[in-house]
């Protein structure tokens, strides 16, 4: 037979625990491979035979729960109802910095720069307060317009 040699129910023995824990699980190991009888195992641990039934399914069960497949990575981390509410108003706080950043641009900008408003997109009035016809208009053919 090739690898190391099974420890079996002596492996109990070796992992951390209180003393009476590791012999119990030793004991619990001994008769669920066979080489120990529940009446012997009874006598070992000084307890009836209904108490060491209960401690067996207890560990078995025990192991079964250990052994279930859990989430992978760490576990979620759950706020309370004040870290929920700081980290919302941090949000909040960024938001209105750059509303405030893009609000400090434009007054910048509407100081700096000249007014292209209403004014440029109408015609501006002559300075006499006449409209001026145009030299087409004014002159007939084959009569000398008026200087």
């Amino acid at each position: 037979m090739r690898g190391r040699k099974p420890i079996g129910p002596n492996l109990a023995e070796q992992l951390a625990g209180s003393e009476l824990a590791c012999l119990r699980m030793r004991v619990i190991l001994e008769t669920i491979a066979g080489t120990c009888r529940v009446q012997e195992a009874c006598e070992q641990l000084g307890i009836c035979q209904q108490r060491f039934e209960r401690l067996r399914s207890m560990a078995i069960q025990a192991g079964i729960a250990a052994l279930e497949l859990k989430a992978v990575g760490r576990p979620t981390k759950v706020l309370s109802e004040a870290e929920v509410e700081v980290a919302r108003l941090k949000e909040r706080v960024v938001e209105l910095e750059a509303e405030l950043a893009i609000t400090h641009i434009r007054v910048e900008l509407a100081t700096n720069l000249p007014r292209l408003g209403a004014a440029a997109t109408k015609k501006s009035q002559p300075r006499s307060g006449r409209t001026r016809k145009s030299e087409r208009s004014r002159s007939r053919p084959g009569t000398a317009s008026k200087p």
